[in-house]
């Protein structure tokens, strides 16, 4: 009897918060591949290339902490935003979805601070700028990551996973180049990337469906009315996910964390790696040639182990294996800094990190508390992509002045990987 009242009220259950169950077309799945392309292309340009150049010209004594100053506290600014607008978007009730206002207005409000970057004079302007960056892309990754629980049963999660890692691997790429090599004055780099991020936000919007979510709902979930939240108090509260009542969200949300803390020590400071460190002639073409073996490794590990993951149904041993193959690449350029040593790295770094992200989408949405609370829940998963950025930059300054340079950076990197690893071993609802 009790099995069948719970049946009787799932199938009540509005369409925005039941599981889903009807795979993903292909034409949704690029349109969300390309959305998030566009988001990635809009924070890691910037933090590549854009950010570290206005830098060296603003301060050029001082531009690492110039550089880790800005990135720093823009990173701040997305730890908040994320889950602030991802716990607003599950309680949004307009009739043209829960998530897709959020998209569209995190990316205007992206495309604003970046053009504001474009102009900036001096370093105060640049922060703002680049807080606003923060505040609307991290708005508009909570809305986009929280469409795969939303729209993708758990049986194609790895590999739609998959092509989420590319994206955001591919928008790194593509930005290098087209802030490179297409579009090579500094305002002109930051408004080509404005154009973009909202192009394809806008192409997501209008060519998907987001279902709406009914003003008064009964969620089994939660046991109670779900209403949407306007006090202050309530959101704040509501942003606390507990690790003792939730420890499988717990340790998934550490192993990311250190997951995104590696890669961050890895990757922020190349440009001044292959400038400073292996004195490389042309440090950006230096840089785009890394970023294309990296992507051209990610894409490989990303859809080969999404599929193996998705047909096995297992994810943490190949957490483990990305991590182990990661902290392989850190160590190498450990022992060996150099360029050549750097042409080896890249590749594994990006074989490493895309097996990862295949499965850890996967991983996370099947662990998160609730499912009136996706967006939220996923806006603090979003948290361990971005407080890396805002710890990374404030510790580099003194791993590279006291650990041994960028030989020490490239270690930390390394042990932090590993940690993952050993984290995801504590999660047991997932195999």
């Amino acid at each position: 009897m009790s099995s069948a009242a719970e049946t009787g009220q799932a199938a009540t259950l509005p369409e925005a918060l039941a599981e889903p169950v009807v795979p993903v077309r292909g034409t949704w799945t690029t349109l969300l591949f390309l959305a998030n392309l566009g988001l990635w292309l809009g924070i890691y340009a910037p933090i590549q290339v854009l950010l570290p150049k206005q830098a060296e010209l603003l301060a050029a004594g001082h531009k690492e902490a110039v550089f880790g100053l800005v990135t720093g506290i823009g990173a701040a600014v997305s730890v908040i935003a994320n889950p602030t607008i991802g716990l607003l978007s599950d309680r949004t009730t307009s009739r043209f979805g829960r998530r897709h206002p959020w998209t569209v207005a995190g990316a205007l409000l992206g495309a604003v601070g970046l053009l504001l970057l474009s102009q900036a004079p001096n370093i105060t302007v640049m922060t703002i700028g680049w807080c606003l960056v923060q505040a609307g892309l991290n708005g508009m990754l909570a809305s986009l990551t929280s469409a795969v629980p939303d729209r993708v049963p758990v049986s194609q999660r790895a590999k739609v996973g998959g092509f989420i890692g590319i994206s955001q691997m591919l928008g790194t790429v593509l930005g290098a180049l087209v802030v490179t090599v297409v579009v090579t004055s500094l305002p002109g780099g930051y408004a080509a990337c404005a154009v973009l991020v909202v192009l394809v936000a806008l192409a997501f919007v209008l060519f998907t469906r987001d279902a709406p979510l009914p003003r008064r709902v009964r969620s089994r979930a939660r046991g109670a009315a779900f209403r949407p939240g306007r006090r202050v108090r309530e959101v704040v509260a509501n942003l606390w996910i507990s690790p003792r009542e939730h420890p499988d969200f717990a340790w998934a949300w550490g192993c990311h964390f250190m997951i995104n803390l590696g890669n961050a020590f890895g990757t922020l400071y190349l440009l001044f790696f292959l400038k400073d460190a292996v004195h490389y002639p042309d440090p950006d073409t230096g840089l785009l040639i890394m970023m294309a073996l990296y992507g051209a490794a990610l894409t490989v590990g990303a859809l080969g182990v999404g599929w193996l993951s998705d047909r096995s149904g297992r994810r943490k041993p190949y957490v483990l294996l990305s991590s182990a193959v990661m902290a392989l690449a850190a160590v190498l350029l450990v022992v060996w800094p150099t360029w050549p040593a750097a042409l080896v790295a890249a590749p594994l770094l990006g074989v490493g990190f895309g097996a990862y992200w295949a499965v850890a989408l996967a991983l996370l949405t099947q662990v998160l508390p609730a499912a009136a609370d996706r967006a939220k829940d996923l806006g603090v998963v979003n948290i361990a992509n971005s407080l890396p950025q805002v710890i990374a930059p404030l510790l580099t300054t003194g791993v590279l002045a006291y650990l041994g340079g960028y030989r020490g950076l490239f270690a930390v990197s390394a042990l932090a990987t590993l940690a993952a690893g050993a984290l995801v071993t504590k999660v047991r609802s997932v195999s």
